[in-house]
């Protein structure tokens, strides 16, 4: 066979092996290289962080649900077993995060799910470096504050509406809070949190009518707590309910 013969002859398997391999072809490309996917949940292993096919581990995006331990944690994790668990959903990625996990934004019967676990109040802003869902992220969150569920629930404390912030320092790295009422205030075991996972328990404290308390990034066991980009300050009683919230910029 003359070498033009054997080039035509390779060219035409090529083309042969590509027809039969196309499909294939294409969906490992589309999986490789595209930012959103079809899956189907297998498993959900928090409220914030759920398994698709190929044990993939996907966090979700733009959020911060409850820490194991922690008030509404098993709520948050049971809200998604029931709305997605086994179900398919489609995933926007967004890179992956400093555990090497999927960062995605699930939508479920075409709705935004990663907004709806805030809107249920499972969950809270979380700061987002892209800011594509940002402002549907922080409208379910106002909208949750308006029906008081789960993480949004006001404190009934009595000292609820005496405490103000009187200062959250970005440069400073530290919290200002002040006794506005005509009482002492109980403060042990409320805690202080970012939009991640940093948070401040206070021990024993009494903070007296008219005085100011201040909590530094120290106290959290951190070099810093909020964020310059933006982040929010969480305010809770002993019981996990909410004293006041306050977003920083």
């Amino acid at each position: 066979m003359s070498r033009r013969k054997k080039i035509y002859l390779l060219i035409f398997l090529f083309i042969l092996l590509f027809a039969i391999n196309y499909k294939w072809l294409n969906d490992f490309l589309e999986k490789e290289f595209s930012n959103e996917q079809n899956a189907v949940v297998l498993r959900i292993v928090d409220g914030d962080t759920i398994e698709i096919e190929n044990k993939t581990i996907v966090r979700l995006f733009g959020i911060n649900t409850p820490e194991r331990g922690e008030k509404y944690y098993p709520e948050a994790k049971e809200f998604l077993e029931k709305e997605i668990l086994n179900k398919s959903v489609f995933i926007e990625f967004f890179g992956k995060d400093k555990y090497y996990r999927e960062l995605g934004v699930i939508f479920s019967a075409g709705n935004n799910f990663n907004a709806r676990v805030i809107e249920e109040g499972f969950a809270n802003p979380y700061i987002l470096d892209n800011k594509k869902y940002e402002i549907i992220f922080r409208e379910a969150w106002e909208k949750c504050i308006i029906d008081e569920k789960n993480l949004c629930e006001p404190s009934k404390d009595k000292c609820a509406s005496c405490i103000f912030l009187k200062e959250l320092s970005m440069k400073k790295q530290e919290v200002v809070l002040l006794n506005n009422c005509g009482f002492s205030c109980n403060l042990t075991d409320w805690k202080i949190k970012d939009e991640g996972r940093k948070k401040f328990i206070f021990g024993k404290t009494i903070l007296e009518s008219g005085k100011e308390i201040k909590i530094i990034a120290e106290d959290f066991e951190q070099d810093y707590v909020w964020t310059a980009t933006g982040d929010s300050l969480f305010l809770r009683d002993s019981e996990g309910k909410l004293v006041l919230w306050e977003r920083v910029e």
